[in-house]
């Protein structure tokens, strides 16, 4: 792996060595590709993935904006599906990324859902 890569994870295990969900305050999980993002709210206690949202979900991909703006959409969409589940508080696991540009936007966009973290 390249010196970028190493560096993200060594700064994601430092996270992860702080932060853990469960099922009444999942954590919200950011991975970041060169072209997609990908968000998912965790209960580390049990395991188990609750909700995911992806910028390749069909309603965020068929419109053509910019990534950052993408970004905002997936972190509202995330924000709808754990209002469903009843969940309004989360921890937010930025996965070793800069909070900024995309990933900011993601929390943006969650908190205008309603969700609180």
């Amino acid at each position: 792996m390249d010196a970028k890569v190493l560096r993200r994870q060594k700064i994601r295990y430092g996270i992860r060595r702080k932060i853990a969900g469960t099922s009444q305050k999942p954590r919200l999980s950011v991975f970041r590709s060169n072209s997609d993002i990908y968000v998912q709210l965790i209960d580390d206690v049990s395991g188990k993935t609750l909700a995911a949202a992806s910028s390749k979900d069909k309603d965020i991909a068929a419109q053509k904006v910019t990534k950052s703006e993408q970004s905002k959409m997936v972190g509202a969409a995330i924000a709808r599906k754990a209002v469903e589940l009843g969940l309004t508080s989360i921890v937010f696991d930025r996965g070793g990324y800069l909070y900024h540009g995309r990933v900011k936007a993601i929390a943006d966009g969650a908190r205008e859902g309603g969700l609180q973290f």
